[in-house]
């Protein structure tokens, strides 16, 4: 009995780490309170070329980054989210419902909100600003050599634990089935098909007409399953990348990528060979972002698999 729950222990423990199972972080108190769920990325193969060769496990968002949670981020937060450009703070969201990925979003408000996830849990900012948040002010900078992630990341905290992923890191996320890159995100035996934001089934593109009437962004996750468990990877918003459109500019208003599409583009954008240039002070309503992640310490995953040893001796009682 005893190698029985071992080894369902290790089993579940596995079952864990592997890619596509989700997983809920929460932040926030009280009636700001709320979740992100990841899905976990096998580092086991990669790419021989080209983007998303990433070495090491980690985790990516399943859904965008809503309108909710950057508004209850904000809330717990407790001073203005502004700073240095103005113009990077001047829009609020276009698309309003609480459950649409939230939009008009600088890539400087969604490295305020990464930071504060990684502050609020006892973790190290992943983006380094200076001066004091809240004011006109505060201003992005990089990180040294012997603090940047990996020695060369200077825009990433190398003890960060949440943060904007890299675009080697959302393509290997998005496309990557273990052997090859695919075109589209798709799980084996769909096809790309445009939804309809109700259905549960498709993505929010456009294709001879809008998704949805009227169009714009549907509530994150109102379409089909990704290839790793991931949902609106292609469509609905595009989402902002950590790293610069060129390689090893670490401007601090250098171009950063978009990956994904929206609701406005049609199919081809979808496609894993897609990428935009956009400057981090740009906003625009059919822009957005997700968050990635490390993985949890192992002892974490350990306690996971405990409760559900414990559940099984339950229900055999």
């Amino acid at each position: 009995m005893m190698k029985k729950l071992i080894t369902i222990c290790a089993v579940v423990t596995m079952v864990l780490a592997v890619s596509g199972v989700a997983q809920a972080d929460t932040f926030g108190t009280g009636l700001n309170e709320f979740d992100i769920d990841f899905v976990s990325i096998s580092g086991d193969t990669n790419p021989t070329s080209g983007y998303g060769i990433v070495d090491g496990d980690y985790r990516m968002g399943t859904f965008e980054i809503t309108n909710d949670q950057y508004a209850k981020f904000a809330a717990e937060l407790g001073v203005p989210v502004t700073g240095d450009p103005s113009s990077a703070y001047d829009l609020s969201a276009t698309y309003t419902g609480a459950s649409v990925p939230t939009n008009n979003m600088s890539w400087h408000e969604a490295a305020q909100m990464v930071n504060y996830l990684n502050t609020s849990t006892g973790h190290h900012a992943a983006y380094n600003f200076t001066g004091t948040q809240g004011t006109s002010g505060y201003a992005l900078d990089v990180w040294s050599a012997a603090e940047a992630d990996g020695g060369t990341n200077l825009f990433r905290h190398k003890d960060a634990f949440y943060f904007m992923p890299t675009e080697d890191e959302w393509v290997k996320a998005g496309y990557w089935n273990g052997t090859s890159l695919q075109t589209y995100a798709t799980k084996a035996g769909d096809t790309l098909v445009q939804g309809d934001g109700v259905s549960g089934t498709g993505w929010n593109y456009y294709d001879g007409g809008y998704a949805t009437d009227p169009s714009g962004p549907w509530d994150v996750g109102s379409g089909s399953e990704e290839l790793n468990g991931t949902f609106d990877m292609m469509g609905n918003v595009w989402e902002w990348m950590e790293s610069s459109y060129y390689a090893d500019d670490y401007g601090t208003g250098s171009g950063r990528g978009l990956r994904g599409g929206s609701c406005h583009g049609d199919g081809s954008v979808l496609a894993s060979s897609s990428r935009l240039l956009y400057y981090p002070y740009n906003e625009s309503p059919i822009v957005g972002f997700r968050v990635a992640s490390e993985v949890p310490e192992p002892a974490t995953m350990s306690l996971l698999a405990m409760g559900a040893v414990a559940l099984i001796r339950r229900r055999r009682q």
